[in-house]
């Protein structure tokens, strides 16, 4: 029988929020928390999204705080699948996902965290990052040729460059906590193993062909170099406002589950009230109800 929750409680595991001493190799990525079967975790999975879609109406109906949904992983784990079964019964008005890809030319002439600033969910709104600001202490890290094409001044890119964009990104998500916009990253941990078999299956499949591409084999070869930029990131960044969640990837009927429920979490945290009903409120309600009964 499954768990007959999967709550807080259970996400801690997976949960960092001090990153001091942290270690990827401490998180299994087949890992599943007691739950046996891909069944079980779809109706945990169906509880979750009914809950969040509830808080979801909340944050909207507030209108004082927003979440930041940052999705982070190595090619084929899942997260562009976790957004559609996760977010599949909540209100699409709001949230809004951005999908970071290689930056533009218009976006390499102002500083690196330019385009993330624009892309900042509003209040009320739930905002998924689909890869993040934290591209650049991760792909720019595992190929630093990168950074020439960012034009920065002579000397800004030195060998401490990296860790003093972990101190910014630290900082930056410290200033969306005070100002209400509350962060949660998610790193969903995929093993090399799976990765494989997964990039095996969009070859040998057809109509799977057209999600492979040739240069994630290439970025496959640096699977080390990857593992040891999302460790330091990690480590870093971590913090009781902005927690990692480092997420079993291998099954990813668990990973959805773990994602919904860390989302759920979040936003309980934030203890969100509807608006209250004042005096001159429940004044506008009852005249309203008095014009629409007299109607004909």
């Amino acid at each position: 029988m499954p768990k007959a929750l999967f709550d807080s409680r259970d996400l801690a595991r997976y949960r960092v929020e001090d990153g001091r001493g942290f270690r990827l190799a401490d998180h299994d990525p087949g890992d599943t928390h007691e739950i046996l079967t891909k069944e079980d975790a779809v109706d945990l999975l169906q509880a979750g999204i009914r809950d969040l879609a509830a808080l979801q109406e909340r944050l909207a109906a507030q209108d004082r705080w927003s979440l930041l949904v940052v999705l982070q992983a190595m090619d084929a784990a899942g997260k562009d699948g976790t957004i559609e079964h996760v977010m599949s019964g909540v209100n699409p008005a709001g949230v809004h996902v951005t999908s970071f890809k290689a930056p533009s030319q218009e976006e390499l002439d102002h500083d690196w965290m330019w385009r993330h600033w624009k892309a900042l969910p509003e209040r009320g709104r739930i905002g998924i990052f689909n890869r993040s600001h934290y591209e650049e202490v991760l792909v720019v890290r595992v190929h630093q040729e990168l950074l020439a094409a960012q034009k920065l001044p002579a000397g800004l890119a030195g060998k401490q460059v990296f860790q003093e964009r972990l101190r910014d990104i630290a900082a930056f998500e410290d200033y969306l906590a005070r100002n209400g916009t509350r962060t949660v990253k998610f790193f969903l941990n995929l093993s090399r193993a799976e990765q494989k078999k997964r990039f095996l299956a969009r070859i040998d499949e057809p109509d799977k062909n057209w999600k492979f591409d040739c240069g994630d084999v290439r970025e496959r070869r640096h699977w080390d170099a990857y593992h040891e930029a999302y460790e330091d990131a990690i480590r870093r960044t971590a913090a009781p406002h902005a927690p990692w969640y480092v997420v079993p990837a291998d099954k990813k009927w668990f990973t959805r589950l773990v994602v919904a429920r860390a989302l759920v979490d979040a936003l309980e945290r934030l203890d969100l009230d509807l608006p209250p009903l004042t005096p001159e409120r429940l004044a506008e309600l009852a005249a309203a109800r008095v014009e629409l009964e007299s109607e004909r």
